[in-house]
């Protein structure tokens, strides 16, 4: 597939990119050989060819769910300036 001045000029308008008039031909060029290689891998069979490694098939290391700090709200709330009910109490900031 083969793109000529407008296509270009209308892909920039639609990525909202800026491209010289001079910078055209070359981006067509480029464009265009982008194009090419993506036809050419898309004719390619692959019936047979098992799937390769995944990267959602891997499985996450997690760590042991074990409490690692020790409990220290009523510290904590023993400086804060209010508090109700084991809640903090902050001015209202929106009406």
């Amino acid at each position: 597939m083969s793109l000529n001045k407008s296509d270009v000029e209308k892909i920039a308008h639609l990525a909202r990119l800026q491209i010289e008039e001079a910078d055209i031909p070359l981006y067509a060029n480029n464009l265009s050989n982008i194009l090419q290689l993506v036809e050419q891998m898309s004719a390619v069979d692959t019936t047979g060819v098992e799937i390769m490694a995944h990267p959602l098939d891997a499985g996450q290391r997690l760590r042991a769910d074990v409490v690692t700090e020790i409990d220290q709200r009523a510290l904590f709330q023993s400086i804060a300036p209010q508090v109700e009910a084991g809640l903090y109490l902050v001015p209202k900031v929106i009406e």
